[in-house]
């Protein structure tokens, strides 16, 4: 383990032993970290217990890391990441992203994650964690989650069309471009792919989204926090020609707000993300986007297309993902459709 102030300081923060058998999943099971191994651990004041969870569990591997508090390196919010993160990962083989972000700090996130896809590290985006999903979601069986996601990614691939709707008023269309990729994020994590943990969804970056998507479980990045669970004020969003045409929520002010947020540039109202949640372990939403964004159902994000990943030609400097409930989704080609999930539940064998 490294002597890092920084390093040495999480080695002594204590922490709820909850938090342990999540920790030991991340590492162990998701990452899969080897001894010879160095690691980079990034995190703030805030999300600071996990990281010395996760910090706890590299000490029993025995293997080099070093830990990073991002309030002890820049201001926050963030205008840059940190040069000592950057340099940090350099030299590192996995990296571990455990922080409340704050509005306006996806540039800061792009440039970590640009280094990740370059360097093809193993990279866990644990983007607003809490104890609440280290003691939920982070116990999930990933390999099963694993499964399951390898079935959803299998006929997906095989699909040119999704068609989903929900009790609540959704109804869509989104059309598939075989020139884009899915990916698979089954907390299980690879060189191919970073993922978020907890892990479990398969994503693309949609050819045309047409329709209705009613969003009674959550809306994404920092307007998660301050709107919490929209089953009663639910946001619907009329989505023309794969772009925001209007909105719509008895919540004037997470109106406006979702509004200038995907209006921030010239794609940020276009879809750039269509995903299917496959986390089976996490059994309602809880009203923070990393968890309930796995939650078994689809979710979609307007803005940047993880071009780098799905082959979409596009970016953008937002991504916001908004997720629904009570899925049915059925995958369609020129032989016709199947359906694989009816009202919140999956019909797949895996």
């Amino acid at each position: 383990m490294s002597t890092a102030f920084a390093t040495t300081r999480l080695s002594s923060v204590s922490f709820p032993p909850g938090f342990q058998a999540g920790a030991h999943n991340a590492v162990t099971t998701c990452l899969r970290i080897q001894q010879n191994e160095k690691v980079t651990v990034i995190t703030d004041e805030k999300t600071i217990q996990i990281a010395a969870a996760i910090g706890v569990e590299l000490d029993r591997l025995g293997c080099h890391w070093n830990g990073f508090v991002l309030e002890e390196l820049a201001p926050r919010p963030l205008s840059d990441m940190p040069r000592a993160v950057v340099e940090d990962m350099e030299s590192s083989n996995v990296s571990i992203f455990a922080v409340e972000v704050q509005p306006n700090e996806l540039r800061s996130r792009m440039q970590m994650t640009d280094i990740v896809n370059r360097r093809r590290m193993r990279h866990a985006h644990m983007v607003n964690i809490t104890p609440e999903i280290m003691e939920q979601g982070m116990r999930a069986d990933f390999a099963e989650v694993d499964r399951l996601s390898q079935a959803v990614l299998d006929k997906v691939r095989q699909a040119s069309y999704v068609r989903a709707t929900t009790a609540a008023g959704t109804d869509i269309h989104a059309t598939l471009n075989p020139a884009y990729k899915w990916f698979k994020t089954s907390g299980i994590i690879s060189t191919e792919k970073w993922g978020n943990l907890p892990g479990g969804e398969c994503f693309t970056a949609p050819d045309e989204v047409n329709g209705v998507f009613v969003v009674d479980g959550v809306v994404g990045d920092f307007l998660c926090a301050r709107f919490g669970l929209l089953r009663q004020t639910p946001l619907e969003i009329a989505i023309e020609g794969n772009r925001i045409k209007r909105i719509k929520c008895a919540n004037k002010q997470l109106e406006e707000e979702f509004w200038a947020y995907t209006h921030t540039d010239e794609n940020s109202d276009r879809v750039g993300e269509f995903a299917i949640g496959t986390n089976i372990g996490v059994e309602h939403v809880i009203g923070n986007i990393l968890q309930d964004e796995k939650f078994p159902g689809i979710h979609i994000a307007f803005g940047d297309p993880y071009g780098a990943h799905t082959g979409a030609p596009w970016r953008s400097s937002t991504h916001i993902d908004v997720v629904g409930l009570g899925f049915n989704i059925w995958l369609g080609d020129a032989d016709g459709e199947e359906q694989i999930m009816r009202n919140g539940d999956f019909l797949l064998q895996y």
